[in-house]
């Protein structure tokens, strides 16, 4: 906040006689140099400033403590509500209103008697519009004459609570807390756990063997709205996951983005390949971590997208998804009740209290483009609610409970942090438990099984050559089968029938042998049985050395064109894909010679 002279100075020159009469300095004839300077001598003299005090009514005096109890400032739209508007006005619209004399609002009386003025503070959103009284002023006002006595005669509003002002280093009043509910009220409990681990091993096995289009709003690379996965592949990677929601489907895509798991080439999804496999291969504990990271800085996953029955236009507009996490982070940090359950009622009055703008630049509730579902659009802080309300609720009943950070209770009414959750926003270090590794069991049936106790790196590597079954319940372990076709499929990802003997016989148990119809099915010729063969017509991608071969079967963007390997220097183009793979390959910008097509 500027001092009174710096104060001055930026004023309204119309502004600085109104003032100067309030507080009997003569500044008449004066520059505006010397006026400021003369004014701000009288204006900084205690028995002025007494004076003044003194005229001021009950309510104007009041209105003053408000401001001054938040630490002497107040966010322009809070002090709208409360105070109201200030009417900014030249010297002729004041010749004809007389503010200072009629004025229109206890803020306007303040302002034409200089005793607040408005300006621009920073804040984690930017820059914000507020009103404050010059801390020197402050100095010299008899404040402390009537203590707070006065504040009953303004009109009681919730809003008055929002006077409480985030401090310079974001920590926040102590009086700010939340209540621990009594553990009789909390019933219909659903914890939190870490399946989301399960699950993103199991779309980076899906992107690895089939690739998944995307679809969403892009401008270049950037992401403007929601991104998600083309419907196919969603209802096909749905039905392999524990938990079958889509909106964590996509967020599970967001996720693996954002951590550098995933990447978009050509709209298509596909992992990338030593940034996956340094996941897989940690614990859970740290894959959780990674995850967690990856959601609290993605400017990617734009979770005001994903919120039930707010569709926002991606118009152009300032929203930056990490202000707002990092926000909630705050909040959930120095707010709520360790180890123990709230209300998110309570929780979401209380953001709505200290820092209503959490996610908005200057407090602006105008120029953001966003509908409810009957269409109407969400403007002005009476749609507070509908916004800000839905976005924390959906950050503890979506991302934060899906990251194994919030158990929830009472239909979603209520929460309480996990271990995971109070080391993730802070305070408690990041939990470590011991994870016993389990094998993958052999059913009588034929069938490989996996619990999650098996590490995701070995389940990742199971999944790529063979067929999968679907999910039943998250309890349910993963099933797969080994078939022809899924030996066909390994082959085309460079998986040789000796590798799937070798890794088959690594992961079962030392007394379960490799069964018989394996062995048998590894030993068959891939194309099929002895007694079948088949002619065909290949066009084949042929390169003057090894190296650019591994290159382009190492490519996800480019392998998705290939079929089978023939060699160092030779593989199998899809028929209908030449085309696109001699344009993938010069954007990479390896020269194609084309000849017999």
């Amino acid at each position: 906040m500027k001092n009174l002279l710096a104060a001055l100075r930026d004023a309204d020159a119309a502004l600085l006689p109104l003032i100067a009469k309030r507080w009997n300095a003569s500044i008449t004839n004066l520059n505006a140099t010397e006026a400021t300077k003369t004014l701000n001598a009288a204006m900084l003299n205690a028995e002025n400033a007494a004076r003044v005090w003194d005229t001021l009514s009950d309510e104007q005096r009041g209105a003053l403590q408000t401001v001054v109890g938040g630490g002497g400032k107040m966010l322009t739209f809070h002090a709208e509500r409360i105070l109201g508007k200030i009417r900014k006005m030249g010297a002729g619209a004041i010749e004809r209103e007389k503010p200072h004399e009629r004025p229109s609002s206890l803020a306007e009386a303040l302002f034409y008697r200089g005793l607040i003025f408005e300006g621009y503070e920073q804040s984690p959103t930017g820059a914000r519009p507020i009103v404050y009284v010059p801390p020197d002023l402050l100095e010299v006002l008899p404040t402390r004459k009537t203590g707070y006595a006065n504040l009953a005669d303004l009109p009681a509003t919730p809003a008055e609570t929002a006077t409480v002002a985030v401090q310079e280093d974001d920590d926040y009043d102590e009086e700010a807390t939340i209540e621990a509910l009594d553990g009789s009220e909390v019933t219909e409990v659903r914890p939190a756990d870490t399946t989301i681990v399960d699950d993103m091993a199991t779309l980076l096995a899906y992107l690895q063997t089939q690739g998944a289009a995307v679809e969403g709003d892009l401008v270049g690379e950037a992401v403007v709205g929601a991104l998600t996965m083309a419907q196919a592949d969603r209802k096909a990677v749905l039905a392999h996951l524990l938990v079958k929601d889509e909106s964590r489907l996509d967020f599970l895509l967001g996720l693996g983005i954002s951590a550098d798991l995933i990447e978009i080439q050509s709209a298509r999804a596909f992992p990338k390949r030593a940034e996956a496999r340094r996941w897989l291969e940690d614990k859970r504990a740290g894959q959780l971590k990674v995850l967690a990271n990856a959601w609290r800085d993605s400017t990617l996953y734009r979770d005001l997208w994903h919120v039930p029955g707010l569709n926002p236009e991606p118009t152009g507009w300032p929203y930056d998804p990490v202000v707002a996490r990092q926000a909630v982070l705050r909040f959930l940090k120095t707010d709520v009740p360790r180890g123990v359950w709230w209300s998110l009622d309570d929780f979401i009055t209380n953001v709505k209290e200290i820092d209503p703008d959490f996610q908005r630049p200057g407090g602006d509730y105008e120029s953001w483009y966003i509908r409810n579902d009957d269409g109407d659009y969400l403007n002005g802080f009476e749609s507070w609610d509908a916004v800000e309300g839905a976005l924390l609720e959906f950050y503890l009943l979506g991302p934060l409970h899906w990251l194994g950070m919030s158990d929830l209770a009472n239909d979603g009414f209520a929460a309480r942090l996990t271990a995971y959750g109070r080391g993730f926003v802070g305070g408690e270090a990041w939990p470590a438990p011991a994870e016993p590794e389990e094998k993958i069991a052999l059913t009588p049936e034929g069938t490989l099984t996996a619990s999650r106790k098996v590490s995701r790196i070995d389940r990742f590597q199971l999944a790529r050559f063979t067929t999968w079954n679907p999910v039943a319940s998250a309890t349910a372990p993963f099933a797969y089968r080994l078939t022809p076709q899924s030996i066909r499929a390994a082959g085309e990802q460079g998986i040789t029938p000796a590798h799937i003997a070798a890794f088959i016989k690594r992961m079962l148990p030392e007394d379960v042998p490799v069964p018989g119809a394996f062995t048998k099915l590894l030993e068959q010729p891939q194309g099929g049985p002895a007694t079948q063969v088949s002619l065909e017509r290949l066009l084949v991608l042929r390169t003057t050395a090894r190296e650019t071969l591994d290159f382009i079967w190492e490519t996800p963007a480019l392998r998705r064109y290939l079929g089978a390997r023939l060699g160092d220097m030779a593989v199998v183009v899809r028929a209908d894909q030449w085309e696109a793979l001699r344009d993938a390959l010069s954007e990479k910008t390896i020269q194609v010679d084309v000849s017999g097509v």
